[in-house]
């Protein structure tokens, strides 16, 4: 059996990939442009840089953006909706909220337009009741008037499916039979809950996103079994699991943030094997910046993401803030003479100024270039050099002519106000939600985060930066690191007094039977299989649910109120013993355990005997303590483990460079991991 596997992720400046022989413990690292015309591309291109046979690989899992892309470019499927008479417009009505809070004139355009929006009769009550027999002829009319109009997938989303799918199921079972493809979703097959807008929007997502990804999938399992892979190519999830790329489509919507996701993942595997339990994570690449939390090693997990306006996806997936903050991201002055930074990003095609690809509009990447962060003759990807002092005319002319500053100024002008928007980024997900970022370590990685992470940082009092070995390939570290994870989700909506308590049990054992049965029929290696149990629960009367672990199937109701009346407590320091707890729904989550990766195998193998023979170099460079300083440069790959060193400092690699302030001291940890006390 092959030892070699690889991990491969698709940002949006870059495609990174981390093949790893685990039998010789041999690593090659790629980073190759992204193809935003065809991710397939990039991948091929970074698996074919390693020149190694693809037959002889065990595994490829990818984390790709296909799916988060074609719903924020609006790139997705053409769809149409099958829904009971008189709520066509659930999916535009939403929660009567606005795009902006002030003004008028901010439009919300729906996934499905109104005209491709049908009704047919049929009705059930909150109880699962039929209160209007469905219309099989209005439902096979439908069909075929979708079809005329030129609709590629369908989407039957009828009032209280989640509690008597019947309706749903069976008018999906007429669609299936005249429509020509398998792209028909029945919604409360992929969400089952309560509310109608998030569940109809959920299962309107899958369905735009569906033929994308499957087509994708298609596209690139094709092309490597064309190269001599003949094993399934697995996909990252967006809840930090893997799925086999011949089922992943029939759960599209879980794909949607599978690139951010693989990165936390990994900064969980991190925080198990360095011994970091909380970590604040920090992925900023050339397009944008995401931030995550972990708690204990084990990522936080909502199940009510809003990608934008009008886009909430109610299905678990690993809690990432994203904002429009990368190494590409352009600096201008708008309307008001105010220094912005993003969200607009030059992206990998043309690229900062500096990457020489036709970019005329200056960028994050370029204010480190004229600061001396970045070393102007080891820029990756750059196709045709460019001057400093075209990138300083540019920023003179761009931004410092307004502000009165010069190039130098002007840069750490953009720098600062990127490192506000990713500290502002951070509170959103820390003190917003209680969370104290003074208990946390900030975990940098991406191609730009370790650049800023001292910085952000100190800005909030985080009073430790961990630079993994290998940052800007952590999500593809991520991919390969992840275990095989499903979700399944039941509804039982009930007060708990009405409960049957053998029904939550058949339920829960129901899942786990499923989930066995899924995990079988996917053929992917794992170690073990391993099964966590949730119910939601909320006080009859209100809207917000909380999450509650259970520890087995075998609970009971006893149980089941004290364990809410528990987290009530913790989460509004209240109790509420005359109020009565619904039971909402019962969710059951089964984890594949694939092999364990020691992260000594990411150790470089030219480490020097002494951290004074990793210095290579120095240069002038830019601090906002102290102005220009001569700094020396330390190469990465030649830090011994397991030593000290102080900045101000550069330490530059492949994959990043890292930013040592003055005044911070460096620890360098077993595993090669920079350890930064600020």
């Amino acid at each position: 059996m092959t030892s070699r596997v690889v991990g491969v992720d698709v940002g949006g400046t870059f495609t990174d990939l981390i093949l790893i022989d685990e039998q010789t413990n041999s690593v090659w690292l790629e980073k190759v442009p992204s193809t935003p015309q065809n991710q397939a591309f990039g991948v091929i291109s970074a698996i074919e840089k390693t020149k190694q046979d693809l037959g002889g690989i065990r595994e490829i899992v990818h984390g790709t953006t296909v799916t988060t892309n074609a719903l924020l470019e609006r790139k997705i499927a053409r769809c149409g909706l099958i829904t009971t008479r008189g709520f066509r417009d659930t999916l535009e009505l939403g929660r009567r909220t606005r795009p902006a809070p002030y003004g008028l004139i901010a439009q919300f355009t729906p996934l499905i337009p109104r005209n491709l929006r049908v009704e047919v009769d049929e009705r059930m009550d909150a109880e699962g009741n039929v209160v209007v027999p469905l219309d099989e002829g209005q439902v096979a009319e439908a069909v075929e008037r979708l079809r005329e109009l030129g609709v590629e997938a369908i989407v039957v989303h009828f009032l209280h499916s989640y509690i008597n799918p019947a309706h749903e199921r069976r008018a999906a079972e007429i669609a299936r039979g005249i429509w020509p493809t398998n792209y028909v979703t029945a919604g409360s097959d992929i969400i089952s809950e309560f509310r109608e807008f998030e569940r109809g929007v959920t299962a309107t997502v899958h369905a735009a996103v569906q033929p994308v990804l499957d087509r994708y999938l298609s596209r690139l399992q094709s092309e490597l079994a064309n190269k001599g892979y003949a094993r399934d190519l697995l996909v990252m999830q967006g809840n930090g699991g893997l799925v086999s790329s011949r089922i992943a489509a029939d759960d599209a919507v879980q794909t949607v943030m599978s690139g951010p996701a693989s990165g936390v993942s990994a900064a969980a595997y991190y925080a198990t094997a360095a011994g970091f339990g909380h970590l604040v994570t920090c992925d900023m690449g050339g397009t944008s910046c995401d931030i995550g939390v972990v708690k204990g090693g084990v990522p936080e997990i909502t199940t009510e993401k809003q990608l934008e306006f009008g886009l909430p996806i109610h299905v678990p997936m690993v809690d990432v803030h994203t904002i429009g903050a990368g190494g590409g991201s352009i600096a201008y002055i708008d309307d008001g003479g105010m220094l912005q930074v993003g969200p607009e990003s030059a992206g990998a095609s043309p690229g900062p100024i500096c990457y020489g690809r036709g970019g005329e509009r200056v960028t994050l990447t370029d204010a480190n270039l004229l600061l001396g962060r970045l070393d102007k003759d080891n820029l990756l990807s750059v196709d045709n050099p460019v001057s400093i002092d075209a990138v300083e005319s540019a920023m003179t002319t761009q931004i410092g002519e307004t502000l009165g500053l010069g190039p130098a100024e002007s840069a750490a002008a953009v720098i600062r106000i990127g490192n506000n928007k990713m500290a502002g980024a951070i509170r959103m997900v820390t003190l917003s939600r209680g969370l104290d970022p003074r208990d946390y370590t900030l975990f940098a990685f991406g191609g730009a985060g370790p650049l800023h992470a001292v910085a952000i940082a100190r800005e909030l009092g985080i009073p430790r930066v961990l630079v993994p070995l290998r940052p800007g390939l952590i999500n593809a570290f991520g991919c390969i690191v992840a275990d095989v994870r499903h979700d399944y989700v039941n509804v039982i909506n009930r007060r708990l007094e009405d409960t049957d308590i053998a029904e939550v049990h058949r339920v829960l054992r129901d899942q786990v039977k499923t989930a066995r049965e899924t995990v079988e029929s996917e053929n992917v290696e794992i170690d073990d299989l391993s099964f966590t149990h949730h119910a939601h629960m909320k006080f009859d009367g209100q809207t917000h649910v909380l999450r509650i672990k259970l520890d087995d199937v075998d609970v009971e109701l006893a149980e089941l109120r004290a364990l809410f009346d528990e987290a009530y407590w913790n989460r509004f320091a209240v109790r509420l013993p005359e109020m009565r707890p619904v039971l909402v729904d019962l969710h059951t989550t089964v984890f594949g355990r694939r092999h364990s990766l020691p992260l000594e195998t990411l150790l470089a193998r030219e480490a020097a005997d002494d951290i004074g023979d990793a210095v290579v170099g120095e240069r002038s460079v830019w601090f906002e303590e102290g102005g220009w300083q001569a700094t020396p440069i330390y190469r990465r790959e030649r830090i011994p483990p397991e030593t000290r060193f102080s900045g101000p400092a550069i330490v530059e690699q492949l994959d990043t460079t890292v930013i040592v302030e003055p005044g911070v001291d460096v620890e360098v940890d077993s595993f090669g991991n920079l350890v930064l006390v600020v």
